[in-house]
Order: C-alpha cells, then structure tokens, then sequence
C-alpha cells in the first residue's frame, strides 16, 4: 500500500479563532501531510458542545473562523477533505457502537478529559457542568478516527496520550468481535514542540496568551512586547543570556534566519541590544510571516459561499466514504440492517 492509499484524520474544535500553536503545532503538519496521505480534516463542533453547550450563540462564527484559518494556513480542499463533524451522522453513529463497548474507568482516567476538567473548574464549573457529553469525549474522538478507519493522526504533542486510549477502544472491539476490521491507528507528530504563550506557559485561548493567526500587525506587535524574557536581566545594560529567555528567544528560534538568530544572541549577551528593541524586531519578524496568510484569509472572507461550498461538498464527500466503513462495523456488530 502507497502513502496515498493510506488515510489520516484530525480535526479542531469550533471554539474560535486559531493561534500560532496551533499552527505550528498542528497546521504545518496537515499541510505537509496531505501532499502524502488521503486526507480527512474536520472542525469539530460537536466536541465544541463538551464544554459550550450552554454558549452556543457564536458557533456558526467559530465554524467560519476555524474553515478560514485552516484555507489560510494552506490546507487545500483540492488535497484534502473538509468537513463538518455535525454533517456526517455515520460518525454520532459509531460513537453509540463504542459506547458500549468501553469501560467506565477508561474514559475518567484520559487525561485529555481530566485538563479539560481542570480548565472547566477554574472557570467556575460546578459538577452539574460536567456533562455526560464531555465524559464520553474521548470516545466520540475515537469515532471520528474511525469513521475513515484511518491509518494515522496527526495531532499535536499534548494529544499523544489520547490516541492511546482510542487503540485501546478499537483494540476492544475487535477482540469482542472476533475481527480485525479497524486498524490501530498511530499518532504523527509535528517537528516543533509546544509553543509557549507570551507568559510562559501552554499557548491557550482561554489563558489569554496567544497569538492568532488573524490578529493585525499592531495586535500582534502589542502582544509580542508583552512577551517573556530573560528574568534575570533587570536593567538595559545588563548582559543576557539567551538561553533563559523564556518566551522571546525561542520565537526567534522559529521566525529568525541562522545569521538573525546568532546576532540576537550576541546583542543579548553583549548588552548591546536591550529586551524592548529585540522584541520590536521580532514582532517584524513575525508579522511578516503571517501577512500571506493574513491575506488569504481576507480573500476567502470576503466570498463566505465560497466556504461554506467547500464544507458542504467535503461533508459529502466524506459521508460516502464514512458510510462503506459504518456498514463494515455493523456486519462485524451483527445488526440486523
């Protein structure tokens, strides 16, 4: 079997516009890896309902706003399939077959779950929030890795652990079942690891430390002056170290060319160059690297049919091919129909 004839499925949840941890974290995979694979990619708003459900009013936005930042950022609906989660049913449909077949302690022990949790809570949750909706996430997850019955994931690093659990769950079924019909399926890994917010810590919506892929230049400019550095490093003229720059040096790391790279590190070292000025040229930096993309996104926002055409026709797409592997898994089941 060629690369292309092997499948990959990943998607995001429709809770707003996407930041550069997602893009680095996840976006330049997908856009590497559907040149290689037969790509399905969806925007999950039924997993947006897990911790939205009572805050549904901006979901169409989100919708759009996520299609647009994936078409910004180089996923091509003539490579890949786009689709909507709520549009191919086959997928809630699955998620009832697994459902029963999954212990209760596997699902309160994924620690995707547990975060989410956490989060939640921080936030105020009480326990009638936590839904039997957002309990059965990982399972839904692993419906939608299903639904192709795909051969790999590509997600970002922090959803490892999950994929572990979705094996887990396909392994079951196929021993209660006596076959082999889905496949086990293997996470792929993007080459830059977690992108830290301007604070230091996980780059995250919810913890207002990001920087999105739609931002403008002075937004973007602003957030970057707000960024990490070296705490040690208390007065203009005292000499840096680079390596203890929490947040500014490892962006340079990605944005920076090797010859911008060491001048900033010698700048730093030197005193020579002050916290305030390195952060004005990386926020240059940076801005010139999403102004391509920032145009692209316009563009399609400004023809709206445009992408709405392209989720209906990848939905449809991707329920012909959801439906061959649905009817396989209720023979293996023994329904009736």
């Amino acid at each position: 079997m060629t690369d292309k004839e092997k499948r990959i499925v990943s998607g995001m949840r429709s809770t707003g516009k996407l930041h550069l941890g997602h893009y680095f974290g996840v976006l330049t995979n997908w856009v590497k890896l559907q040149n290689q694979y037969d790509s399905f990619f969806f925007i999950a708003d039924w997993h947006a309902l897990t911790t939205k459900y009572n805050d549904t009013a901006n979901l169409k936005e989100y919708v759009k706003d996520v299609a647009l930042d994936w078409l910004a950022s180089g996923i091509d609906p003539d490579k890949s399939t786009i689709y909507l989660q709520s549009l191919v049913p086959e997928t809630s449909e699955l998620h009832i077959y697994l459902s029963m077949i999954t212990p209760q302690n596997w699902v309160e022990r994924d620690p995707t779950l547990k975060d989410m949790t956490k989060i939640l809570r921080t936030q105020g949750a009480t326990d009638n929030s936590i839904t039997y909706g957002l309990l059965g996430y990982p399972v839904l997850m692993t419906a939608d890795i299903i639904t192709f019955n795909a051969d790999f994931v590509p997600v970002g690093v922090d959803q490892v652990a999950h994929i572990e659990i979705s094996r887990d769950i396909i392994r079951r079924f196929n021993n209660i079942y006596k076959v082999e019909y889905f496949k086990e399926p293997k996470p792929l890994l993007t080459d830059i690891p977690l992108l830290k917010g301007i604070d230091g810590n996980k780059m995250g919506k919810s913890f207002n430390n990001d920087i999105k892929i739609s931002d403008d230049e002075e937004t973007t400019e602003k957030k970057i002056k707000q960024c990490i550095t070296d705490r040690n490093r208390m007065r203009r003229d005292d000499k840096g170290n680079p390596e203890n720059c929490e947040v500014a040096y490892q962006y340079w790391k990605i944005f920076g060319t090797e010859e911008e790279i060491k001048e900033i590190e010698q700048g730093c070292k030197s005193a020579s160059l002050g916290c305030a000025d390195c952060k004005k040229c990386l926020a240059r930096k940076v801005n010139e690297f999403l102004a391509p993309m920032r145009e692209k996104r316009m563009e399609y926002a400004k023809n709206p049919e445009t992408v709405h055409e392209i989720l209906i026709e990848g939905s449809k797409k991707a329920r012909v091919e959801a439906r061959k592997v649905l009817d396989g898994a209720k023979e293996a089941i023994g329904m009736y129909f």
